[in-house]
């Protein structure tokens, strides 16, 4: 496993934007595939959008294709979720988590066992 750190979160209001980040401390998140999940209170966690080590394969959920991008920059051992024109639905706790995987393309959407504590991101209408 890995520790996670994720930022960015807040509130802002219907239409606005963020940016989330994920980062590690540890060289070896390169070797990690990566996603962002979403919770709200009674409800499963939801992945939202994945990608591959290298960054080349992306994954989303259709309710936010066109509006999320999912970028890494492996340098920094970051990966960020820009979210562009939040709706209220989308408000929910966002956590980034990460597998450790030898695969270097496609992007996963499940066997992620690295967490980071999450950061709320709340979309007023």
């Amino acid at each position: 496993q890995v520790p996670l750190r994720e930022s960015g979160g807040g509130l802002v209001q219907a239409g606005a934007s963020l940016r989330l980040s994920c980062t590690s401390p540890r060289g070896a998140f390169t070797s990690y595939a990566v996603a962002w999940f979403r919770q709200t209170p009674g409800k499963e966690r939801e992945i939202v959008a994945s990608i591959s080590r290298t960054g080349r394969d992306t994954y989303y959920i259709d309710s936010v294709q066109g509006r999320f991008t999912v970028s890494r920059d492996n340098a920094k051992f970051t990966v960020n979720l820009q979210m562009n024109s939040l709706q209220p639905e989308d408000t929910a706790t966002y956590y980034c988590a990460a597998k450790r995987t030898i695969i270097t393309t496609g992007a996963p959407t499940t066997g992620f066992d690295s967490w980071g504590q999450g950061t709320q991101v709340t979309v007023s209408s």
